[in-house]
């Protein structure tokens, strides 16, 4: 049978954490595994991906197919210099970050229609609806963040954020207003410290339709983020994702996650100054053999379908 094509979203919820390194080297790792990638700059507004790579002037961007100035998607995927890698490169139009959510389902329903076994996303940095959506759309997803505290709460937020968006589309579809006006109350939970958890939330859920409230946990249940920590310098930072997972299952009921871990290395910072992905410069540097380990697990994965 048929491997289904993974589309995989890469964000990191708040700036700097490294992001884009990982979505180029990543998709670089899975052409190396034989797999034909397509890697999209979703930044919108702010787009950089193709730096990373060494173009400075693509031809195309995303602008040239939201914009309609080309009919087909497939028109502005650019071929890079790497076997199995194709990218397309995002767009710098002003206000193109706030798309209507039903050109997001396209833009992703056209995605998936690409010739390619992985589809990567490098989403935008922060918690807007539109960087939610596009994880929320692509239903893979790799959150990144750094050790540091801001760093992982930025992350934890985005997480609440996500998992309060899916169920706000889910109880809309049920047409339960009583719900709704439940989960918006559990958003200021100092206002409402009975709502503090998730699972507080779910007891009054079923005092109101324990049917919804059962099918909530279920989205809840089928949740399982992958965060990568990157930039680990010592074993105290290895421990940083085991503290999102904590907050994860006492407060938002999620109990299947994945944490992966990125080491700190100086290797990236001098293909950086060369304008060469480090996949390619130091293939043996710590930082690519931990890439290496995601894009096995993504390749499992997908191998597993």
């Amino acid at each position: 049978m048929q491997n289904q094509k993974q589309t995989v979203a890469i964000v990191g919820p708040k700036g700097g954490v490294g992001k884009t390194i990982i979505s180029a080297n990543l998709a670089i790792a899975l052409s190396k595994l034989g797999k034909k990638v397509i890697v999209v700059d979703l930044d919108l507004g702010a787009s950089n991906l193709h730096t990373t790579f060494g173009l400075t002037a693509p031809k195309y961007t995303l602008d040239d197919y939201i914009f309609n100035k080309v009919s087909k998607l497939s028109e502005i995927v650019q071929k890079t210099d790497i076997d199995n890698l194709k990218i397309i490169c995002g767009g710098d139009v002003p206000g193109i970050a706030n798309l209507h959510y039903q050109k997001k389902v396209k833009l992703i329903r056209n995605l998936a229609t690409l010739e390619s076994d992985f589809v990567l996303l490098d989403l935008g940095a922060g918690v807007s609806y539109n960087v939610v959506d596009f994880l929320i759309i692509a239903q893979n997803g790799l959150l990144v963040t750094t050790p540091d505290v801001n760093s992982l709460l930025n992350c934890y937020s985005f997480i609440k954020t996500l998992i309060f968006r899916r169920l706000t589309f889910y109880l809309r579809r049920a047409k339960c207003p009583e719900l709704l006006e439940l989960l918006e109350k559990a958003k200021q939970t100092d206002d409402h410290p009975h709502l503090k958890t998730m699972e507080d939330f779910l007891r009054e859920a079923r005092k109101i339709d324990a049917a919804l409230a059962e099918g909530a946990k279920k989205i809840l249940w089928r949740f399982k983020p992958t965060v990568v920590v990157n930039r680990i310098q010592t074993a105290n930072d290895a421990k940083a994702g085991e503290t999102i997972r904590k907050l994860m299952r006492q407060y938002l009921s999620v109990e299947s996650s994945v944490t992966m871990s990125i080491r700190e290395d100086q290797a990236v910072r001098d293909a950086l100054a060369n304008l060469t992905p480090i996949m390619l410069k130091s293939p043996q540097s710590k930082f690519c053999k931990d890439i290496n380990k995601i894009a096995q697990t993504l390749y499992n994965s997908e191998a597993g379908n």
